[in-house]
């Protein structure tokens, strides 16, 4: 099957040759398409010959109408079905769009596109997600198919927005002519766009059936995408996202999952795990089958660092898995934010997430901590070890390695 090509927005705070520095770095990421939008940019803001001669262009009417410069320079034109009082564009540019107020059912979407369209007119048609289910993902599948029907498949685009629409618009991609996506960093053009790193490398890797993917909150700096099978998605979530909910609903169109957190907990008691922390997931036919492959990371560190009395700062999902790792000789005492009063000595683990600022009576008096974040994250714990008097000690890339290991042969048994 082939890829659907990949469309990045461009940010509203980007002009003149600002724009044109992110359309080539979007290009050199391996985006097809950029998209400028006449309610991010006025006419006098965008270079758009310029900037099509970097990337094939998109431009679309959203209140504002299109200045004919941007319509000349434009491979498509996007113009809503409905609202728009002509869909007039030049022969072959139309791009005819709908974006729905609310999820709809496969027949009301299809009335929306009743009428006739120009040959050769591409359709892109935009819904909520609304709360997630198989029901809601089958309804949204539907809808794609009969729109192919109609129209041609090699024409259609059916996306849906939401917070936990990422996986959702990563299933449908796979039937799409255009996939919409975030370059990286704050702004994303619609809630749900997958990062064009994960969708570009999906696009080199031979086509397989069953995602996987990343659950998580902050997950940008993850580097499961890169080392495990194609399509990889990483899917980040508010703390307090419906998760639950969201597995549930992909079950028929993911083979497995990479837990982190704040979700494991959750999950584990949502699964039925034994266990109070779980990393990993794998599909077992109609149901999930939960894992913690992090007791292989901890095993890991727990070795290096030599074992005996250790430390650990923070007592949630890493904290059992270096329960269920650690062997008879090692002794791990537990430290919860507000019960760190005194320096502390020896040597231990931080397993505080980035984004939780440390108590402020944390101090070190020489102490060894191990870092088992990695990337970005890793070295600002580090620094912050640094200035609170302790020694840090890198060893995410280790505890990452072992655990993911695991979880690649796990999900190689899912069915």
């Amino acid at each position: 099957m082939k890829s659907a090509r990949l469309v990045v927005t461009l940010p509203p705070v980007l002009r003149g040759p600002d724009a044109l520095r992110f359309a080539t770095d979007a290009r050199s990421q391996g985006a097809d398409m950029l998209e400028v939008r006449t309610d991010l940019h006025p006419a006098d803001a965008v270079d758009a010959a310029a900037l099509a001669r970097i990337l094939e262009l998109l431009v679309s009417e959203r209140g504002v109408p299109l200045p004919p410069a941007w319509v000349a320079a434009a491979r498509w034109v996007d113009r809503d079905v409905v609202h728009a009082s002509a869909l007039d564009a030049p022969a072959g540019k139309l791009l005819a769009s709908h974006h729905a107020d609310r999820p709809l059912s496969t027949d009301e979407a299809l009335r929306l596109w009743e009428g006739p369209l120009p040959e050769g007119a591409l359709v892109k048609h935009v819904e909520p997600l609304g709360e997630p289910s198989a029901a809601r993902i089958a309804v949204l599948l539907e809808t794609q198919a009969r729109l192919g029907e109609r129209f041609g498949a090699e024409r259609v685009t059916v996306l849906t927005m939401g917070p936990v629409a990422l996986p959702v618009r990563a299933v449908l991609s796979r039937r799409n002519l255009l996939e919409y996506v975030a370059i990286g960093g704050d702004w994303k053009a619609a809630p749900g766009q997958r990062l064009l790193a994960d969708a570009s490398r999906e696009a080199r890797a031979p086509a397989r059936e069953g995602r996987l993917g990343i659950l998580g909150t902050s997950i940008t700096h993850s580097r499961s995408p890169r080392i495990h099978p194609q399509p990889f998605d990483r899917i980040d979530l508010a703390e307090d996202a419906p998760v639950e909910a969201l597995v549930d609903a992909l079950l028929p169109h993911y083979r497995g999952f990479a837990i982190t957190s704040p979700f494991k907990p959750r999950l584990a008691r949502h699964t039925g795990a034994s266990i109070d922390a779980i990393n990993t997931l794998v599909r077992r036919g109609d149901h999930w089958e939960s894992f913690n492959t992090d007791t292989e990371g901890a095993r890991t560190v727990l070795e290096r660092l030599g074992g005996g009395d250790l430390f650990v700062l923070g007592d949630g999902g890493v904290g059992a898995a270096l329960r269920a790792a650690a062997s008879e000789r090692d002794h791990l005492r537990f430290l919860r934010r507000a019960s760190i009063s005194e320096p502390l000595k020896g040597t231990g683990i931080w397993t505080w997430p980035d984004r939780i600022t440390p108590p402020e009576t944390l101090r070190f008096e020489g102490a060894r901590v191990a870092v088992i974040a990695y990337g970005a994250p890793a070295r600002r714990i580090a620094t912050e070890i640094t200035r609170r008097g302790g020694v840090p000690l890198l060893l995410g890339a280790a505890w990452f390695i072992a655990q993911a290991r695991r979880q690649r042969a796990l999900w190689e048994t899912a069915t």
